[in-house]
């Protein structure tokens, strides 16, 4: 499925989806919010900190909070994981033997797109139901957004260094025949 056009199109609506939707949204949510942090913009945060957001945001902030749950980044994560794994998958190809593990990194976006809706889903009952606790959820969200992070950041990190070991890999290739 990874191929060159997909993985070009994949490309196309990633930098479309960057440069066009998520600068607004970011705005929207910095004025809802009452410039409070966001739990999704976190890399750490508490159960208590998740409280004090849900505080600082009030009830319209919350409402919106929760809207943009289930709006926007319900078709945020498609797209980055739609972008992420048919890279990795298209260099990965390119950089590594088709029995090396490595062919399995194109699951890194996929589990990083699950924890972010485990993250959405549990940040927005919390939010939903402030100022009433929400046990366990309120304790799990924050690493489901942690882990989210680490996948998602970590999927950057894989598609770079298989373009780096795809590049090394051709120029030693082209090297080789100009020798020959």
């Amino acid at each position: 499925m990874s191929t060159g056009p997909v993985t070009l199109l994949a490309l196309v609506i990633f930098l479309l989806f960057t440069a066009l939707v998520l600068p607004a949204q970011a705005a929207q949510a910095a004025e809802v919010s009452n410039e409070a942090a966001s739990p999704d913009m976190s890399f750490f945060y508490s159960s208590n900190d998740l409280y004090q957001m849900a505080e600082a945001y009030g009830p319209e902030g919350r409402a919106a909070y929760i809207r943009a749950r289930w709006t926007f980044d319900v078709v945020w994560p498609l797209v980055y994981t739609f972008f992420l794994a048919t890279s990795i998958s298209w260099v990965i190809t390119r950089a590594y033997p088709v029995e090396s593990r490595w062919q399995f990194g194109n699951l890194a976006p996929v589990l990083g797109a699950l924890l972010d809706y485990l993250e959405n889903i549990s940040t927005s009952l919390v939010m939903a139901r402030y100022p009433l606790p929400t046990p366990v959820v309120d304790f799990l969200a924050p690493f489901f957004t942690f882990f989210k992070w680490v996948f998602v950041n970590g999927s950057f990190v894989l598609l770079l260094i298989g373009l780096t070991l795809a590049a090394w890999r051709r120029v030693k290739r082209n090297c080789a025949a100009a020798k020959h």
